[in-house]
Formats: structure tokens, sequence, C-alpha cells
């Protein structure tokens, strides 16, 4: 969330749009890291559910709200209940330390916001 109360709609039409333009642009390096971001995400030994699950981790600890928001709606989408995602907030929470508290805060808040709009 790069504003930290934009709409999820905002958020993915913003997303969107800024994608569209980084890869208009057509940097190599840029756009291989993309490709390898996307191809991390994909099921192997690990499932998809569960690389969304440790991306969420990732994202607390690191206190990226956009990076957060992408990957609470990925879980939602791959089937994680509330209380699965609960748990992974307070992995990310124990991980990451107090200062993982308001992200976290934010994290909820967009939960709700994706189970209102229909998401899993």
């Amino acid at each position: 969330m790069a504003h930290s109360h934009e709409s999820l709609d905002e958020f993915n039409a913003f997303r969107s749009a800024m994608n569209e333009k980084i890869f208009a642009a057509g940097n190599l390096t840029t756009n291989r890291f993309f490709n390898l971001d996307t191809r991390a995400y994909e099921g192997g030994v690990l499932g998809v559910k569960t690389k969304e699950m440790l991306g969420l981790v990732a994202s607390l600890v690191l206190r990226c709200d956009d990076c957060i928001t992408y990957h609470v709606v990925r879980c939602a989408e791959e089937g994680v209940t509330d209380d699965e995602m609960h748990e992974v907030f307070s992995i990310g929470l124990v991980v990451g330390g107090s200062i993982v508290i308001p992200h976290l805060r934010r994290a909820v808040a967009r939960l709700a916001e994706v189970r209102a709009a229909g998401g899993a």
C-alpha cells in the first residue's frame, strides 16, 4: 500500500498501470527480475499456497505494505483461511518484532477488505 489507506481497487489499478510502464521500458534486467519473482512463486516441492504464506511473512518482516497487500490477496486466492492467515501474521510479528505492529494492523485491515470483496 503505497498510501496506507488506499483501497484495494486503487492499489490494483496503480500496480497494473505502473507494471505496464515498467515492462514497456524494455529493460532486460528489470524484466528478468520480474520474471524470476513470478517463477519463484510457482508450485514446486513447496506448493503455491505455502510459498505465498512465506512471501507474506517476509513482507511483514521487511515492512513492505505493497508486498503485504499483494500476498494477502494471493493467500486468499490460494485458500488460506483466516486462522491460517493469523498464524502467518504471528510468525511475521515474532520474527520482525514490535516494529511490525503497524504493518500487522494494515494487513488485518486489508484481509478484511479482501474478504468483504469476496476473496475466498
